[in-house]
């Protein structure tokens, strides 16, 4: 398994505190069963601005430490980068970077209302031969109004990453709602933990993996956690199916209806 989206190098966005922490989490991913952790700090203008050759430094460090220690993972540099009309800025300059060096780039949006600019960054991704992946889709407001929006970001050739916890309703019931309906129409192509803090998303990992395989099955859990993520690393085409409509039953409409009350 590959753990697609991390906040684990230390001290400089909102995940591990310090390089003890790190540790921690690194061995707590080894114990859910992941091999492999791309390491994907925020990137916001303004904000969280490390750039690429601190963050080298930062995961040589944590290389060498991890190889005293006898344990063996996989990492692999990236970012999880704010939505920005300066996109193709940031990665030329070094900057922000793709998942791994390779054309694939993992995006954030705000998380209450769409952004003017989505389509044109889209577009901007895809004019210099890059592809976007839209982390956590199932945790923004604006989509959990209007989930049709997915299908239309995937025609566009937008993958999509969702978290673990979601299925587990760490991020509230309308997350859990909408992940469960883009699992079972297959528009998840990625899973990632998005860990922040030790002691939290890696513990649940096991009692997500069974749900997510309950939904979608076997074959299909083990794209989302290993051939998906390997073909993003290897920079190689990944394949992915017509999603079916995404559209809430009137039911469940209602049941988020009655939570906004």
């Amino acid at each position: 398994m590959i753990d697609f989206h991390t906040h684990i190098i230390p001290n400089i966005d909102n995940g591990a505190r310090n390089i003890e922490e790190t540790f921690n989490l690194i061995k707590e991913a080894k114990e859910a069963g992941f091999e492999g952790i791309i390491l994907t700090s925020h990137y916001k203008e303004n904000y969280y601005e490390t750039n690429i050759p601190e963050r080298d430094v930062w995961v040589k460090v944590i290389e060498d430490n991890l190889r005293n220690k006898g344990i063996e993972i996989d990492l692999y540099k990236g970012n999880e980068i704010y939505i920005t009309d300066n996109i193709m800025d940031l990665l030329i300059n070094g900057k922000a970077s793709t998942i791994n060096n390779t054309c694939y780039v993992l995006l954030e949006m705000p998380r209450d209302t769409k952004p003017e600019n989505l389509y044109d960054v889209i577009y901007s991704l895809k004019e210099n031969k890059l592809i976007p992946i839209l982390a956590h889709p199932e945790r923004y407001k604006f989509i959990q109004r209007h989930p049709e929006i997915i299908n239309d970001l995937i025609d566009e050739g937008v993958l999509m990453q969702a978290n673990y916890g979601s299925i587990l309703g760490q991020y509230g019931e309308k997350a859990e709602i909408i992940v469960r309906k883009f699992l079972e129409n297959k528009m998840i192509h990625f899973l990632g933990s998005d860990v922040h803090r030790q002691g939290t998303t890696y513990k649940a990992i096991p009692r997500a993996l069974e749900e997510i395989e309950y939904i979608i099955g076997k074959e299909e859990l083990e794209k989302l956690i290993t051939t998906n993520p390997m073909l993003a690393l290897k920079n190689k085409k990944i394949e992915i199916e017509e999603p079916e409509e995404a559209i809430l039953t009137f039911k469940e409409k209602l049941i988020m209806y009655l939570k906004k009350r």
